[in-house]
């Protein structure tokens, strides 16, 4: 594989990493987020099926979802839903960083710009959601 593979493998794993985190908090939202959390889990479908596509048309072949992920806080009411979800964004971030450094091409560079530019903004949503300030980053991606 090629960095560029190796770092779209990355973005998939994370992707594959996001649903599953969504599929939990999911239980746990409230109902006036719960648009906001479909919404985010098509997004991050989408995003993965496309980083998905791009490693196979580089003839890599994209990482399986796992049976299962840890999630960095147990899920229990909204606010740790909330606390997951923006670890999601953030682990997403970086891989769609990572990409973006590391992309052979313009159309790859393109899905790291356009993943790190979603997670970054649902990000700041759920900073916003969680009373954080600043709801953004100077450089997302960037631990």
């Amino acid at each position: 594989m090629s960095e560029t593979t190796d770092a779209l493998k990355v973005v998939v794993a994370s992707e594959h990493a996001a649903l599953f985190t969504y599929g939990v908090i999911t239980a746990f939202t409230t109902s006036t987020r719960r648009k906001t959390v479909d919404e985010f889990t098509a997004a991050h479908r989408a995003a993965r099926d496309t980083a998905a596509e791009a490693m196979r048309s580089a003839g890599a072949t994209p990482p399986d979802q796992e049976p299962g992920y840890v999630l960095p806080v147990k899920v229990t009411d909204p606010v740790s839903a909330a606390k997951v979800a923006l670890a999601a964004e953030t682990d997403s971030a970086v891989a769609y960083r990572s990409l973006l450094e590391k992309a052979g091409s313009p159309a790859v560079r393109q899905i790291g710009l356009d993943g790190l530019t979603a997670c970054a903004s649902r990000a700041a949503q759920w900073r916003a959601a969680l009373k954080q300030s600043p709801y953004t980053v100077a450089l997302p991606g960037s631990r």
